[in-house]
């Protein structure tokens, strides 16, 4: 089945892209926990399967997240039969922002490499996406209760894993 896109919702699309690109590219960093190049795939997949669907699609920005949080499940699921690679984390990039806060983001980046992909996929849908645990639920195919225990075990795992950490989790549940 071709698919006959018009000049208009071309641009559109085009511009979608070009404006919203750096936002989904640090959702899709996150998600994969670090991994730069993971995270170009998982984007370059969510917009391909945006593009196709582009014109029914009336939130682009709703849509093509829900496609990253449910193509990293599925990647995460794959893994988990082949086994999890542990990559370095990337060096920060040049003249980002303050000291501290560039060691903040280091240690919190190398604390959610060490999360399983579930635990790290809660996390940055509650914290970094904000979403009700509903919604985090439906994002993942899981329950309410999964992502409420999930919760509670990712956040003690970090304070495990990076107890520099702690002053910044004290605000969490």
């Amino acid at each position: 089945m071709e698919v006959v896109v018009d000049a208009a919702d071309e641009q559109r699309f085009r511009e979608f892209v070009s404006a919203r690109s750096p936002a989904l590219m640090r959702l899709g960093f996150l998600l994969t926990g670090g991994d730069q190049h993971g995270a170009e795939d998982l984007v370059q997949a969510a917009l391909t399967k945006l593009a196709a669907r582009w014109q029914q699609v009336g939130a682009p920005e709703a849509y093509v997240r829900q496609i990253m949080f449910r193509q990293q499940v599925s990647w995460w699921r794959a893994i988990g039969r082949r086994g999890e690679v542990v990559q370095a984390v990337p060096p920060d990039r040049a003249g980002a922002d303050r000291t501290h806060q560039s060691e903040l983001r280091m240690v919190l980046r190398g604390a959610l490499a060490r999360l399983t992909p579930r635990q790290r996929a809660v996390l940055v849908l509650r914290y970094f996406e904000d979403l009700p645990e509903d919604r985090v639920a439906d994002a993942l195919g899981c329950s309410v209760g999964t992502v409420r225990s999930t919760t509670h075990r990712s956040l003690a795992r970090l304070r495990q894993v990076a107890p520099e950490l702690a002053a910044e989790l004290e605000a969490a549940p």
